[in-house]
């Protein structure tokens, strides 16, 4: 065996998760390849939020069955966690990840090095002693939840500009539409020093911007994400954590992936003010402008705190970008609420909005609730959300034009552009062809665009 392919769907965390499989296969003497080069070893890093991302899932792994039903494939990630019977039977040479130990012993195993005395070929549950949570789920192998999948840390995050760095795993708050608190159960973090060395060498592989990801970022350094189970219910670890990971030799940008109204504390604050390489855009997950419906979805704020903490965010910090997550047509949604998430979206002017039509996930509070919302009524309140997307993102970056921003170079359909501070996309106008990708470059912005803006390099 000498070649091996991944395909990764879902969040940041599967990304950075995907990766660590693919540095322990490089370890282990394979080779990555990309198609038409059919790889030795398949593996499919899945996702269950959606009947969407299972669906895709469950199509990558008949793909890779018909191309080759001689070759290995593993399937890893969140679907095959929640034994919802979405996958069925696995097939002969198909490999289901149950647990998350089990991913790199079986990995070193079909690839020609088992590092483990015993590993299941079929990859079911290990027997082991089991533990119950509060919340009635259970949870194996409580001795290594720091280590879980048994992967390495990461040296690089090949092929990106950017490098993901997962600090912390795990969610118990039971949105009631989340299938995640039983994909990944256990609440935990990567220990400070562990994450700085990381960084670090992430750092000195060429990455210009670390982006800290967990599942829910906000309960860094804690073993819940419920915060009146915190000590005076607030955490200060993450911004801890940034603190000292700002001050790294030559750390370019520091970007934060999603956190929670709460998570915005004082601290945090400071933190943000106080280092200039940690960038001013903060995603903060809306979900619904009505707290009538925040309610039934189990969310641990109300409208009047999101409110709070984007004007305490907008007094401190220069013209930060606000950027959200909105879910359309939740059961019980009147029009009287969907018009109060349109109101705060225009209040707020978030910089971006991604919006997702509610869709009922088996195994969650929410799939049982009654109150459906008309699918036709449904599509017509997400249109407009994307029509009031776009709006609100012009108006957001209309405000820069004619200023200078910093721009972290990517490559996009053989066009010069990169993200600016803010996260908007710019695209390099009359650009220099010794301009590199990973590059950072200073640009005079010209144009706002639906897409981004238009700059001019300043070099």
């Amino acid at each position: 065996m000498k070649t091996f392919s991944i395909n990764t769907l879902g969040c940041k965390v599967n990304q950075y998760e995907s990766q660590q499989i693919r540095e322990l296969l490089e370890q282990l003497g394979l080779h990555k390849v990309i198609p038409p080069e059919q790889p030795d070893l398949v593996v499919i890093n899945t996702c269950c939020v959606t009947h969407t991302a299972s669906a895709k899932s469950r199509q990558y792994l008949g793909r890779a069955r018909k191309q080759n039903p001689n070759t290995p494939v593993i399937v890893s990630g969140c679907l095959p966690t929640v034994q919802t019977g979405e996958l069925g039977v696995p097939a002969e040479n198909v490999h289901l990840i149950a647990n998350r130990i089990d991913l790199g012993p079986i990995l070193s195993q079909i690839a020609g090095r088992n590092t483990a005395s015993s590993v299941p070929q079929k990859a079911q549950s290990c027997p082991d002693s089991t533990i119950r949570t509060k919340n009635g789920s259970e949870i194996k192998h409580k001795s290594d939840v720091n280590n879980q999948s048994m992967l390495p840390p990461l040296t690089s995050f090949k092929g990106h500009t950017r490098a993901f760095l997962k600090v912390q795993d795990g969610c118990d708050g039971y949105c009631s539409y989340c299938i995640v608190p039983k994909a990944r159960p256990f609440v935990h973090s990567k220990p400070a020093d562990e994450a700085l060395r990381e960084a670090q060498i992430l750092v000195e592989s060429g990455h210009r911007e670390i982006v800290l990801t967990g599942i829910f970022l906000g309960a860094y350094g804690r073993q819940t994400v419920r915060r009146k189970n915190w000590p005076d219910q607030r955490n200060d670890d993450l911004a801890d954590l940034l603190d000292k990971m700002a001050e790294i030799p030559n750390m370019g940008r520091i970007r934060l992936s999603s956190l929670e109204p709460a998570d915005v504390t004082p601290r945090l604050i400071e933190t943000l003010c106080r280092h200039r390489n940690i960038m001013p855009h903060l995603h903060l997950p809306l979900q619904s402008g009505s707290d009538n419906i925040l309610k039934k979805m189990c969310r641990q704020y109300r409208v009047s705190q999101f409110r709070e903490k984007v004007d305490l965010l907008k007094s401190r910090l220069d013209r930060p970008a606000i950027t959200t997550d909105i879910i359309v047509g939740f059961p019980g949604e009147t029009d009287a609420d969907f018009e109060q998430t349109v109101e705060l979206a225009r209040e707020v002017g978030f910089a971006k909005m991604h919006v997702f039509s509610f869709s009922p996930r088996k195994g969650t509070a929410a799939s049982g609730m009654e109150g459906a919302v008309d699918s036709k009524v449904v599509r017509q309140r997400s249109e407009i959300l994307h029509d009031l997307n776009i709006q609100l993102g012009l108006e957001y970056r209309r405000q820069f034009i004619g200023e200078t921003a910093e721009i972290l170079l990517e490559s996009e359909n053989g066009r010069i552009c990169g993200r600016s501070e803010r996260y908007f996309m710019v695209h390099l106008k009359n650009s220099d062809k010794r301009l590199k990708k990973n590059h950072f470059v200073k640009a005079k912005l010209i144009e706002n665009r639906e897409d981004g803006m238009t700059g001019v390099p300043l070099c």
